[in-house]
């Protein structure tokens, strides 16, 4: 409880500036009082006539009797209603409460017995120094969860080989109601840490405003006291869950007293009591910290009332917003070049794009069932994620015009074509057909031997192919040498002579003989 010396300090300040004629606003910025209590003070020094400066003689005691009569400004405690502060500092939590609107309520039940409102900020402000350091903290209902891993890890022995594994504890904490979730992962990598997310959500039934993680290098790529860059993946949660990612300052605990304190609570209380346990499986492990995380939520707080669930259930779970209709998908990042033939590679699998950007970065954003292309921050296509390698997944509405054109072609009609033409061209076809890496680039080959047919004619073509097929050489180029050439109109080469040649007689001529 304040001093009378420190009382009439402020109410000698509301005079000093009230005689400067200052406004009420002013004045209240001033003394550090609210305006209310500044008014009231105002009315009391012109009606005992007072003025800056004061009399040399009047001290603090006459000061405090001039303007009220002999009531001190600090009475005892035992003379007015003891506001229930414990209270006082929860609702403070909710939004929009404050210590004004308490006071009122408070002045509205006990009336005249009831604190000054300066009196009254004073003592809940002794109460609060009572508190633990992270208690004294105002969060208000909803509005923060601060996450962090525990410094201890739970060993996992595999039942066949006997090896331990450690699995990391995940801890999220909302900061009004201190209402605790605790989960086993196997890592700290960037899937765990998002997931543990996920699931610290569904677990609360709701999405608070903000959240408020360490440095971590999964969720944070550049730790900054001002600008820190959140990870690309970590940015998509938050926005995919409508909050904001504001991790602590760097080397700044304090940041997350919350968390900081909430995973002491679970080590000593849940991992603690764990420590005997054998597990073989993480299900095993969060099965076991679940049974404890209900009794530790449900536990009674020992300076304030209630436990951490009913504080959740009375202030944060009202202010919580919904959850999304749709679960997070987790993505991965990667940049991509649009080839010149507007498809972009994932894996070793090619997806097509908007043929304009030929040429242009884009972004992928890759997750176990689709891939998203994106360029400029907007979503130009989206495909089905596919694992097959070397195949291309092609949209009609990103070919030129002139590709969609070949489309209306199928390899049953490309077939068709050929074989009315002859069985060498049908060959040559089904060769393109089977053979290229992508079943448009064999389609291209195939039209060009057609236009070779317009130009040509069939007959003409269909000995070229033979002739290619002869040569063990089955390409359009091939088929087009022979035609400019003329060479489909001179005999193949096997039937071109009947006997073996006879090599002229020379010195420089070894004969067969030579290599056996």
């Amino acid at each position: 409880m304040p001093t009378k010396r420190v009382s009439m300090h402020k109410i000698k300040e509301v005079i000093r500036c009230n005689s400067a004629d200052l406004t009420v606003r002013q004045i209240a910025a001033a003394a550090k009082l609210s305006v209310g209590a500044v008014s009231k003070y105002i009315k009391a020094i012109e009606k005992a006539g007072l003025s800056w400066p004061l009399p040399a003689d009047l001290d603090d005691e006459a000061l405090s009797r001039r303007l009220f009569g002999g009531e001190s400004q600090s009475p005892s405690p035992k003379r007015h209603p003891q506001p229930d502060f414990a209270a006082v500092h929860q609702e403070l939590k909710r939004r929009g409460v404050t210590l004004l609107l308490l006071w009122e309520e408070y002045r509205a039940e006990h009336g005249d017995a009831a604190y000054a409102y300066s009196q009254y900020c004073a003592l809940y402000r002794e109460f609060r120094k009572n508190l633990k350091r992270s208690m004294r903290q105002t969060h208000r209902a909803g509005e923060k969860l601060f996450v962090d891993y525990a410094g201890q890890t739970v060993p996992v022995r595999d039942q066949l080989t006997g090896e331990i594994r450690q699995a990391q504890v995940f801890v999220a904490v909302l900061g009004a109601s201190n209402y605790t979730y605790a989960e086993a992962t196997w890592s700290q990598q960037l899937p765990d840490w998002l997931f543990s997310h996920v699931r610290a959500l569904e677990f609360l039934g709701g999405v608070p405003a903000i959240v408020v993680p360490d440095n971590l290098k999964s969720g944070v790529d550049r730790a900054c006291r001002y600008e820190p860059e959140i990870n690309r993946s970590y940015a998509d949660l938050a926005r995919h869950y409508g909050m904001a990612v504001i991790p602590a300052r760097p080397y700044k605990p304090q940041d997350k007293a919350k968390v900081e304190v909430g995973v002491q609570i679970v080590e000593r209380w849940i991992l603690a009591a764990l420590r005997r346990h054998t597990f073989f499986s993480l299900a095993e492990v969060n099965q076991a910290i679940r049974q404890l995380l209900t009794q530790l939520n449900a536990k009674p707080f020992k300076k304030l009332p209630g436990s951490r669930l009913s504080a959740f259930e009375m202030l944060d779970r009202p202010m919580l917003r919904p959850l999304p209709a749709h679960r997070y998908e987790y993505g991965i990042w990667k940049k991509a070049r649009v080839n010149i033939d507007y498809h972009v590679e994932f894996e070793g699998h090619y997806y097509s794009v908007p043929n304009g950007l030929v040429g242009k970065e884009i972004e992928l954003r890759v997750t176990a069932n689709a891939v998203e292309c994106l360029f400029n921050g907007q979503r130009v296509a989206v495909h089905a994620r596919s694992r097959k390698r070397g195949a291309h997944t092609t949209v009609a509405e990103h070919m030129p015009k002139s590709h969609k054109a070949h489309m209306s072609w199928t390899p049953g009609k490309l077939l068709n074509w050929a074989i009315s033409i002859g069985s060498a061209t049908r060959d040559i076809v089904q060769y393109q057909l089977t053979h290229k890496p992508h079943p448009e680039m064999g389609y291209r080959t195939c039209l060009g031997l057609l236009s070779l047919a317009r130009q040509y004619g069939d007959e003409r073509l269909e000995a070229a192919c033979r002739r290619a097929m002869a040569i063990n050489s089955p390409y359009r180029k091939s088929v087009l040498s022979i035609l400019q050439a003329g060479l489909d109109q001179a005999p193949l080469p096997e039937t071109a002579h009947t006997a073996e040649p006879v090599a002229p007689a020379h010195d420089n001529v070894r004969g067969a003989a030579y290599y056996h």
